[in-house]
C-alpha cells in the first residue's frame, strides 16, 4: 500500500521543533498521549487486511476445484480497487458531514457494508464454490469480493486520513507503522492462519487426536465471525470516539473542493516527466508477471497443500520486516532508482528460478500425508527468500523515488497518483499471464480414441476425452512458454527502460513541480 509514504510526504517538516501558542515545543519521539488512538489505528488497518488476505486465500481454494486459468484471470479482478482508489479518494476526502466527522462519514457506513458483505459470503460461499456438486459461481464470486475489496480500499481513504488528524502532529510518523503492522496481520490472519485451520490435513496431522473430514473452521464460520466483529466494532467506535478535525495545524493539507483535486490529477499527468515515467511503470512488470501470478498457483497444482505452502510465508516474516531498513539506506542518496536498476535483472532471471521449482516439484513432492521433503523445503523457502529481496529492493527504491520528485504543493495527491499508476502496472500483466495460460498449454488424451488424441483443448473436449476410456495428459505447460516469453520481454524492456529511468532520474527537482500561475498564485 501507499499510505505511509504519503503521510511521510505530507508530514516532512513537522519533525523538527515548532512555535505553538507562543510555547517552544521538542519533537515528541514517543507514542506518550496517543497511545489509545494509535491501538484504534493498528486496529481499523487489521480490519482493512481481512478482505486482502481472503481475496488472495480464495483462489488457492479455487485452484484445487478445477477452476481454470482464465478463471483465476477473472477472479484477479478483485484486486484492482486498491488500485484505483484515487478515482473516488477526492470525493470522500471532500463531501462528508460536520455533524458525524469528516473521516466518520465514510468510515461507519463503509465498515458496516464490509461486515453486511461477508454475513451475506458466509450464507452463500460453499454453493458458490461448488461444495454442492456444481461448478464454482466464479461471477459472483468475483462480484462480491470486488464489490468487498472497493469498501475496503474505501476504508482505507477514509482511515488514511483520520490518522493524520487523531494523532498529534509529532506523533502522525507511528500512523505508517499502524498501517503497514496493522494490514499485515490482517492479512496474515485471514490467509496464513485461515488455510492452516480451514485445513482439515493440517488439523488432523498437527492440532487433534481424532481425524476429522472439516478443518477447525470454515471459510463460511470464517466469514460470519469477522462479519460480526466489523458490525460490532464499527457500532462502538461511532458511539465512542469523536473526530476532532484541528484547525490551522501546521503539516496538514488544507481542504479542497472535489474539482480543483481532480484538477490537481490533470495538471501533474500533463508534465513530461510524469508522461515518461507513467509508461515505465505501465510497463516495466511484464518481465516477472507470469512468476509473481502463477508459481504459487502452480505450486499447489503440483501437489503442495495450499495451507502448508501459506505456512511458509512465516520464516520470511522477519526478512520482510528488516529488508525495508536495510535498503533504505541505499536509497536516501540522489539516485535511488539504482537500486532498482539492479535488482530488476536478478528479479526478470528469477523467472528461471520458478519454473526449474515448479517443474521439479511433482517429482519430489510425495503425497501430502507423507510430508514435504526437508530439503525441497529448505530450497522453497531460498526461492522465496530471493524473491522478496528483489521485490523489496524495487519497491522501496521506488518509493524513494516517488518521495523525492512528489510536489508537496499538491499534498499526498502526487504520492498516491504514482502507487496507482505502480500498482495499475502490476495488475493488467498479472491478469493477461492468468488469462492466456490455458491457451498455451498443450494436452493430449492418453488411452483414448486414435481420433481424440489431439482433443483436449478444453473442458467439453476434455470430458469427451474421459467418456471415451482417455486422460488428458499435459505435454508442455504453458506457465513454462509465458515464463519465457515474460523473461525475454523483460530484459528487452530493461534494454529501453533503464536508460529511460536514468534519464528522469537525473532531472532537476523544478521538472517535477507543477507551475504555478503569476497571477493567481494557484497552482
Amino acid at each position: 500500500m501507499n499510505i505511509q509514504e504519503r503521510k511521510r510526504n505530507k508530514t516532512k517538516n513537522t519533525a523538527s521543533s515548532q512555535m505553538e501558542n507562543g510555547e517552544y515545543l521538542l519533537p515528541v519521539r514517543t507514542p506518550k498521549g496517543d497511545g489509545k488512538n494509535i491501538l484504534l489505528l493498528f486496529f481499523l488497518y487489521t480490519l482493512q487486511g481481512i478482505p486482502l488476505g481472503l481475496s488472495s486465500a480464495i483462489p488457492m481454494i479455487l485452484q484445487n476445484r478445477g477452476v481454470s486459468y482464465k478463471q483465476q484471470a477473472e477472479f484477479s479482478f478483485v484486486s484492482w480497487p486498491f488500485s484505483l482508489k484515487l478515482l473516488w479518494a477526492p470525493i470522500v476526502d471532500s463531501i462528508y458531514s460536520t455533524r458525524i466527522g469528516r473521516r466518520k462519514t465514510w468510515l461507519i457506513p463503509t465498515q458496516y457494508m464490509i461486515g453486511a458483505f461477508m454475513l451475506l459470503l458466509s450464507n452463500h460461499v460453499n454453493q458458490w464454490l461448488g461444495d454442492d456438486g456444481n461448478s464454482p459461481n466464479i461471477e459472483i464470486l468475483t462480484l462480491l469480493f470486488f464489490s468487498l475489496n472497493f469498501l475496503a480500499a474505501t476504508q482505507d481513504i477514509a482511515v488514511d486520513g483520520w490518522a493524520l488528524t487523531m494523532l498529534h502532529k509529532d506523533n502522525v510518523g507511528h500512523a505508517s507503522t499502524c498501517n503497514s503492522v496493522g494490514q499485515t496481520t490482517g492479512f496474515f490472519l485471514s490467509y496464513v492462519v485461515f488455510m492452516a485451520l480451514e485445513s482439515s490435513t493440517f488439523c488432523n496431522q498437527y492440532l487433534r487426536s481424532i481425524p476429522q473430514d472439516e478443518g477447525i473452521i470454515t471459510l463460511s464460520g470464517f466469514l460470519y465471525f469477522w462479519g460480526l466483529v466489523f458490525l460490532v466494532t464499527t457500532t462502538i467506535v461511532g458511539l465512542l470516539k469523536k473526530e476532532v478535525e484541528p484547525q490551522g495545524q501546521e503539516g496538514f493539507e488544507p481542504e479542497r473542493d472535489i474539482k480543483s483535486a481532480y484538477l490537481s490529477l490533470k495538471d501533474i499527468l500533463k508534465l513530461p516527466p510524469i508522461q515518461t515515467l507513467v509508461l515505465i511503470l505501465l510497463t516495466c512488470k511484464i518481465g516477472f508477471s507470469s512468476t509473481d501470478s502463477l508459481m504459487a498457483l502452480k505450486l499447489v497444482e503440483a501437489g503442495i497443500p495450499k495451507e502448508k505452502l501459506g505456512l511458509m510465508a512465516i520464516p520470511l516474516i522477519p526478512l520482510q520486516v528488516a529488508l525495508p531498513l536495510v535498503i533504505a539506506k541505499y536509497t536516501t542518496g540522489p539516485k535511488p532508482l539504482d537500486v532498482f536498476l539492479k535488482a530488476m535483472p536478478y528479479r526478470i532471471g528469477f523467472g528461471f528460478i520458478a519454473a526449474f521449482l515448479v517443474w521439479i516439484t511433482p517429482v519430489l513432492v510425495p503425497e501430502a500425508s507423507d510430508g514435504l521433503p526437508f530439503l525441497y523445503i529448505v530450497f522453497l523457502i531460498s526461492c522465496y527468500a530471493l524473491h522478496q529481496v528483489c521485490v523489496y529492493c524495487m519497491f522501496v527504491a521506488q518509493m524513494a523515488f516517488y518521495a523525492k520528485v512528489s510536489d508537496s504543493s499538491v499534498g499526498g495527491t502526487y504520492m498516491t497518483l504514482l502507487n496507482t499508476v505502480s500498482n495499475l502496472g502490476g495488475n493488467w500483466p498479472a491478469m493477461l499471464a492468468l488469462y492466456f495460460v490455458d491457451p498455451l498449454t498443450w494436452k493430449r488424451c492418453d488411452g483414448g480414441p486414435e481420433s481424440l488424441d489431439n482433443a483436449c483443448r478444453n473442458t467439453i473436449e476434455k470430458d469427451l476425452c474421459i467418456s471415451k476410456g482417455g486422460q488428458c495428459t499435459t505435454v508442455l505447460d504453458g506457465f513454462y512458454i509465458e515464463t519465457v516469453i515474460c523473461i525475454v520481454v523483460g530484459y528487452l524492456w530493461y534494454l529501453w527502460g533503464a536508460k529511460k529511468l536514468r534519464n528522469i532520474q537525473g532531472l532537476s527537482e523544478n521538472s517535477w513541480k507543477l507551475k504555478v500561475n503569476k497571477k493567481s498564485g494557484k497552482n
